[in-house]
């Protein structure tokens, strides 16, 4: 037991652990939207708008939050509104937009040499360096997110699988779309100095395909999803202390671990079903 609790004498750690947690449940709750809309690239595309965003808010003096936020929030209405109004298809709308935004970041490094490491942290992550102030903003983010999801249950649940009938229905879509849009730029902005950039669209999809094999339900979906968010946060953190590497990549790679072991089960599951027909008939 006293193993166990040996980490949590730092506090690098005990902040670095919730924010883990947090984050990974939040990642793994949307997820379940972003996959079953198909849009698994949107995660990737706008974790890297937002890069550009970050260096935009540094050279400004703006808040990194705030300005951060804007950006990934205009990105993904950009995003939208053009699928919406002309022929191309939203993975070419991402793809366009958010590395046109990602690369105006790294112009502007290129150009403005006196950057510090922060910007490493806003690629890698650096979880050792969040704060008690970053935790807070973080959880009041979680808790922001999870409570619009809850009052918007229904109307996410049928644009989800049926965007054009709930428009008949009396479903405003596209104010949706557009609430759909700040929260995950909401929820980029809080995780990128857990898993920074390069990792965030792993975390927001792992969980949910591993939940997508498992279960058929909706309800059941969201809230396996979240639990193994939040589960390979918690154990992604101890796994990070004991073999010394990137926080961030072990969460992400202990997700994958998930998906393979959930992979290979149901793939024993269907073998031994087969057998067991067979030999019926």
């Amino acid at each position: 037991m006293e193993i166990l609790l040996e980490p949590f004498q730092f506090e690098f750690f005990r902040n670095g652990t919730i924010a883990a947690v947090l984050v990974g449940a939040l990642c793994g709750l949307i997820g379940v939207y972003i996959v079953l809309r198909g849009m698994s690239y949107i995660g990737h595309g706008l974790s890297h708008a937002i890069f550009g965003g970050a260096v935009v808010s540094y050279l400004m003096a703006w808040n990194f939050y705030l300005g951060a936020g804007l950006w990934g929030f205009i990105a993904a209405i950009l995003i939208n509104q053009t699928v919406r109004r002309t022929k191309i298809n939203a993975d070419a709308a991402i793809g366009v937009i958010t590395t046109a935004s990602f690369a105006t970041g790294v112009a502007l490094i290129s150009r403005y040499r006196h950057f510090n490491r922060n910007f490493d942290a806003a690629l890698f992550g650096n979880i050792l360096g969040v704060s008690q102030s970053d935790v807070w903003v973080v959880a009041g983010v979680t808790l922001m997110i999870a409570a619009i999801i809850f009052f918007m249950y229904k109307q996410l649940l049928f644009t989800t699988f049926q965007a054009e009938v709930a428009e008949v229905y009396g479903v405003k879509t596209q104010w949706v779309d557009t609430l759909f849009a700040l929260i995950l730029a909401a929820a980029l902005i809080a995780s990128m100095q857990i898993l920074g950039v390069t990792l965030i669209a792993a975390a927001l999809i792992i969980p949910a395909i591993t939940a997508r094999l498992l279960t058929d339900s909706f309800s059941r979906m969201n809230l396996l999803s979240t639990m193994i968010g939040a589960l390979t946060g918690l154990f992604g953190m101890y796994l990070s202390y004991t073999i010394d590497i990137a926080s961030g990549a072990s969460i992400v790679l202990l997700q994958a671990a998930t998906f393979g072991v959930v992979l290979l089960m149901m793939s024993i599951q269907k073998q031994v079903s087969r057998r067991l027909v067979n030999i019926h008939v």
